[in-house]
């Protein structure tokens, strides 16, 4: 595959991020490794079919394509990202592979899977972005919209670390605020509205008491459950 090159809509969010990744982007992957939690558990948990295409909506430097290319070496892997710097380092990091991503510059709230040539993905990955993407829920929408007949959409960012001790809340919420990152506290609630609506299946499971939240929406690959409550919360939206 190769690496191609899109447009923006032009709004200020671009050029914003370009500006906060010039330079903080060759040493993302070394900082945020510590804190962006569950990236690798979704990763493992997406079950891609044989040849399956994945898109990561909010793919950064890369890291997570890699990974998901060390798990599924057949899969057809797509990346998004509002920022060109963002892309420049995804590209460096795919710089040793024989088969390359097929990257875009684009907004997450107004991309099509005919832009990147093809019909439906049958996964679309989401990792820590939506708390960084103004109009988040059209991203959702659109994310939604990619997806295959039997595709699902996977997403892991902040919670409201509803389970930890206040003090380390707001203390997490105050730091995060700073680098322009805004934990979606009715992240469940959109969720559930859009598995009503699209009469598909919703797993929304608080990790780490509540420090993240790891969501699955979908129809393909899910078996059909009924409500689960498990100890840290897990809870599943049947059809």
């Amino acid at each position: 595959m190769s690496a191609e090159t899109g447009m923006t809509d032009g709004s200020g969010h671009a050029e914003r991020m370009d500006a906060m990744y010039r330079y903080q982007r060759h040493i993302y992957d070394l900082t945020r490794k510590y804190y962006l939690l569950g990236r690798d558990r979704m990763i493992t948990e997406l079950d891609l079919p044989q040849d399956g295409t994945l898109l990561e909506v909010g793919c950064g430097t890369g890291r997570n394509l890699l990974a998901a290319r060390r798990h599924y070496p057949t899969a057809r892997l797509h990346g998004l990202d509002i920022s060109a710097e963002m892309l420049a380092s995804a590209r460096h990091t795919f710089r040793r592979e024989s088969d390359q991503p097929v990257l875009r510059v684009a907004d997450a709230s107004r991309f099509a899977p005919e832009d990147f040539g093809i019909a439906g993905f049958d996964r679309v990955m989401i990792s820590y972005a939506l708390s960084m993407i103004p109009d988040w829920q059209a991203a959702i929408d659109r994310a939604l919209a990619a997806l295959s007949p039997s595709g699902s959409l996977h997403i892991v960012d902040f919670g409201q670390q509803e389970r930890l001790p206040s003090f380390a809340h707001a203390g997490l919420q105050a730091w995060l605020a700073r680098f322009h990152v805004t934990p979606r506290g009715d992240l469940r609630d959109v969720l559930e509205g859009q598995a009503m609506r699209t009469g598909t299946r919703l797993t929304f499971e608080p990790l780490w008491r509540g420090y993240a939240w790891h969501a699955v929406l979908g129809r393909g690959g899910m078996r059909p459950c009924e409500k689960i409550t498990a100890s840290d919360g897990l809870h599943v939206t049947p059809f």
